[in-house]
């Protein structure tokens, strides 16, 4: 009787915890861009792709990385016309209307091959910005954080500031001007340094936002501080 009551105990404790094991199951997603499902496991520098918007976020993975040079293997039934195609179009969306590919990259070019049962696609990137301005950028929610942002960039002396927005609107753009304004004023900056702003991928749609915080003052601007200093 004993030995029956230790082997129900047994089998009772085995099912509880094959019922824990399952409750605590779950799917994670790893962070390392490796090993996430736009990289092929088994090559270096080589993507993975299923149609045009997975070629668009691998391409801006790599501008991300600063990656000069990559593969990216396109698995899909399209013949290699419509695959080039593709793959011209995709490229040109980032270069054109994205914000981190119209800010960072001076072009693209890519070159496309048939393979058995996938299309090799080897792309080459040439960069308008450094790999550390790249890695400088930072992020916003909205143009409220830009007050910020720009006095700790101001403080720390820097030349540039790069902020990627997560909201644009018509008024974005004069909410900019106002905290450059304001800050200029409480640290009582004349006419100098010159600051410009520069918005990526274009003004009406800005997704990210660079300040130049000791821009050359533009010829025609000099030109009229130089009269209006000769009449005081």
């Amino acid at each position: 009787m004993k030995k029956r009551g230790i082997l129900a105990l047994t089998a009772l404790c085995a099912l509880l915890l094959t019922g824990c094991a399952s409750l605590l199951e779950r799917q994670y997603v790893t962070s390392d861009l490796h090993t996430s499902k736009f990289w092929e496991s088994e090559a270096v520098d080589t993507l993975r792709a299923e149609n045009r918007q997975d070629i668009v976020n691998d391409v801006l993975l790599l501008i991300g990385q600063h990656k000069e040079g990559a593969t990216i293997r396109l698995y899909s039934d399209m013949d290699d016309v419509t695959v080039s195609e593709l793959v011209q179009e995709a490229t040109s969306e980032v270069r054109r209307q994205t914000p981190m590919g119209a800010y960072a990259v001076e072009y693209i070019t890519s070159s496309v091959h048939a393979q058995r049962g996938y299309h090799e696609i080897d792309l080459i990137i040439s960069y308008r910005r450094t790999a550390e301005q790249v890695k400088a950028v930072v992020n916003a929610t909205s143009t409220a954080g830009i007050a910020s942002l720009l006095e700790g960039a101001v403080e720390a002396g820097q030349k540039e500031l790069a902020v990627r927005i997560g909201y644009w609107d018509e008024e974005s753009r004069a909410a900019i001007e106002s905290a450059m304004e304001t800050l200029r004023e409480e640290r009582e900056m004349g006419e100098e340094p010159y600051w410009e702003v520069h918005c990526y991928p274009s003004e009406e749609n800005a997704g990210l936002v660079e300040f130049l915080l000791d821009a050359p003052v533009p010829v025609m601007e000099e030109a009229a501080i130089t009269a209006a200093e000769k009449t005081q």
